[in-house]
Parts: C-alpha cells; structure tokens; sequence
C-alpha cells in the first residue's frame, strides 16, 4: 500500500472534517499536499491541520489546478455550483477525481464531466457514501441471493431531522435552489443512487409534488425577531431556538459548522453576527421543507420516496417488497429484517463502523485509493462513478421538473436524450468559436 497524495480544492465542512480527517488519521494511505480555498481561515487551518507551508495553499482552483499536475488526485468538494469547472480541468490535467455530491445542477455539465472521465480515461468518484456503508450494502447482498426473488416495489423515507433542516436548508448554505440544488438533488441524490443501486435497472418515469410548507414568514408566532438573539419573545420555547441548537448544546457538533472559533465567545458572535443566528421564519430559503417521488422502472417494478424536514431524529428507513419476501431496514439503528414469506423472520447481522453516514464516509475514501493504486483508470468504472451516478442525477433532475409542473409525469430518457443534445451542441458551439478566433488570430 503505497501512500497517494492529494489537492484539496474546497476546504469547507466536508473537506476538512471528512476528506482532510480520512488523511489525518490515516497518513499511510493519503497525504494532502495542496490546498485551495478563498476563506483566509481556512487556509490556514489547513495549513496546520496538514504541515503545509504558505506556497501550498492557494486562494482558487485556478491557481492550484495550473498546466503542472503536482499529486496523484484531486478531491473537489466546493458549493455545488462550483463542481464543474475544476473537475473538468482537473481530469485533463491527467488526476484522479473524488467529488463532491451531487456533481452538479445543471444535466449538461453532469452529461460533459462523465464524458471527460472516459475521454481523459481518469476516474471521476461521486461521494455517494451510502453504498460503502454496511447497511446498504449488506441490503444489496441479500436481494442478490434471491432470498425476497424479484423487486416490486421499494418505500423509502429520508427523515432529514428539525434541527438539520434548520441548519443547511433554512439558515445555511443550501437554503437557495438558485445558489446550490434543489433539495432532492442537493440532499436526496443520494437516495436516488440508492434505489437505482438496489432494483438495477433503468428509473423511466418519475412524478413529484413537494413544496416550502413551513419556514415562511406568514408562519412566523407572535414576538419573533429577526434573530434568536434579539430578545425574541418565544425562543425558549421553539424547537429552532438558534441559542438552544448552538450555544447551550452539549457538544460542538453543530457550532464547529458555524464558526471556527468554538469558544463561547465565538460561537455567540457568530450568532449575532452570521447567518446561523437568524430567525427560521425569517431567513431567504426557498428550498422545499418536504418532497415525495414516485418512480417506475424498466421491468415495471416501482418505488417511492419521501424527504421530510420534520423528523426529530435524522435517519433513513426503507421497505423492499419482492415476490418471495421482504425487508425491513432502519440505516441509523443498523437493523435489518428479512421476511421470507412462509418462513419466519430473520434478523441480519452487521458490522457496526465507525464515521460519518453509517461508515460510509471511510468506505469511499478507501474504495477510492484503491481505485488510484490499482491504475483502474477507465471512465465508468467504480462504485459509484459519474457514469453510474449519470442515473440517479436524472432521476433527481426529472423530480424537480416533475415537481414544478404540478406533478406531471416525467420520462427519464426523454430529459437524458434532450440535454445529451443539448450538451453535444454547446460543444460543437465552443470547438468552432475557438476554431474562429484562432483564425483571427
């Protein structure tokens, strides 16, 4: 096992406290090398969190992603809006790519990066964690045996937790649909990774209804103000009590994400001063609070999801109905139930590990680096390579079309086959507005 190095590009809460985490633990196996990030604080936790020196960070992905390759592979986890761009020039550059989910929210751009990973013959891995983890993958074990025989249809909720919703949807940096993802994109791609991953077949047609139901300001109680901390009259007693989730919490789970001075004096100056203090009845989300999918695939089989911002525990729950048995999972509390029919139940054993999103957090990295040092270079391979994540990235597109048109249904091939198009001639636009301006040169 030889030790694979790394640029860093984006060093915000998932770059350091998973990507950057998985190096410092595991210095053996990666060792970040350069860092590029705008935020000047950052930058320089980076620098101590990793022993770089000032001509190791940088301030962009322009500056660090330059015509010199200077590590094995790049790791992107920039906002979602700024995905494409240093993950096209990073595979030209000849690097290995771990991105960030989603890959982007524009279909063109996602169609274009999995077309460079086969043209570079670079792998390009979408953190789609949740197929590392022992849950879902001991899931995927079992309907390959045949124990439930064929998939009918699929339940599945992501309960996304009051207090998450609050934080990322509503306060934080996904609260605007313009600026990040929509929400089922954004936060349930991976729940559409999922279910492509376990009926493994084409999705064909999708309809959605959802909306922003509750954090609006006509929902606002008597006495709110605009922050938690302005002498709100009703902040003891509400759930979103930005001084209740942050300040008075019993660990620094949540205030790490808001300030990275997590002294008391810091993290209640970024509830004055920040984002994260505001009311949630008088923030500028616009992202949905709830959404629910249908989808039909290939073979006829269906499956349904729900993503609900109002649970009070965040977790992932799924039903898969076959016609020879059942499961039953519940991902957080790591149980899972197989109901053979005529046969009594049985309870499948797993493997508890440790980290983010149920292990899976550890699980991609590791998959990736091997990945890396095997030299499987070929676009489209990998558990979850941009090829396989191209599926459920359209499933989430066609949600969200579905979704604004009143819930009308949605064929999966027809929006592939349109921005695949659509794709090919922004191309041909671009190959011959440079052929042009060379020959004016």
């Amino acid at each position: 096992m030889h030790q694979i190095t790394a640029v860093l590009v984006g060093a915000g809460a998932r770059g350091r406290f998973v990507y950057g985490a998985y190096a410092k633990k595991y210095p053996e196996e990666l060792k970040i090398v350069a860092v590029a990030e705008p935020n000047k604080e950052r930058r320089q936790l980076a620098a101590k969190d990793y022993g770089l020196s000032s001509d190791q960070l940088y301030e962009s992905w322009e500056q660090i992603l330059t015509k010199t390759k200077i590590a094995d592979v790049a790791v992107i986890s920039t906002q979602d809006r700024m995905h494409y761009a240093p993950t096209m020039k990073a595979l030209e550059l000849g690097y290995d790519v771990l991105l960030e989910k989603p890959m982007s929210p524009s279909p063109i751009e996602v169609i274009d990066m999995a077309n460079a990973s086969r043209k570079h013959n670079r792998l390009l891995t979408v953190s789609h964690v949740l197929r590392y983890t022992p849950f879902w993958s001991k899931i995927k074990e079992v309907i390959e045996s045949g124990a439930i025989g064929s998939i009918v249809s699929i339940q599945s909720s992501e309960n996304v937790g009051y207090f998450h919703m609050a934080h990322s949807f509503v306060r934080g940096n996904w609260n605007k649909s313009e600026e990040t993802s929509p929400m089922i994109l954004q936060k349930s791609c991976h729940d559409m990774d999922i279910l492509s991953w376990l009926i493994d077949e084409k999705c064909t047609r999708v309809s959605s209804y959802g909306s922003l139901l509750h954090f609006r300001s006509e929902n606002a109680p008597d006495g709110t103000t605009l922050r938690c901390t302005e002498g709100c009259a009703v902040e003891r007693e509400c759930p979103y009590s930005a001084i209740r989730i942050y300040e008075e919490a019993e660990t620094h789970e949540w205030s790490r994400f808001i300030t990275n001075d997590i002294t008391p004096e810091g993290i209640k100056e970024a509830l004055r001063s920040g984002p994260f203090g505001r009311c949630v009845y008088h923030c500028d989300n616009n992202v949905v609070d709830h959404q629910v999918v249908n989808m039909e695939f290939e073979s006829g089989s269906t499956a349904s999801f729900t993503m609900s911002g109002f649970s009070h525990d965040i977790s992932r729950t799924v039903q898969i109905m076959g016609t020879l048995g059942e499961i039953r999972g519940y991902m957080e509390k790591n149980e899972i139930v197989l109901y053979p029919f005529g046969k009594k139940a049985i309870e499948i054993p797993l493997t508890v590990e440790e980290g983010g999103h149920g292990g899976g957090d550890e699980g991609l990295m590791r998959e990736f680096l091997k990945q890396v040092r095997k030299g499987n270079n070929i676009g489209g391979q990998g558990l979850t390579s941009a090829e396989a994540s191209l599926q459920s990235h359209l499933m989430a597109f066609a949600a969200e079309q579905s979704r604004l048109e009143g819930g009308n249904s949605v064929v999966v091939e027809e929006l592939n086959a349109r921005y695949t198009c659509s794709s090919a001639d922004e191309l041909s636009f671009l190959q011959l507005h440079i052929a042009s301006t060379e020959i004016i040169i």
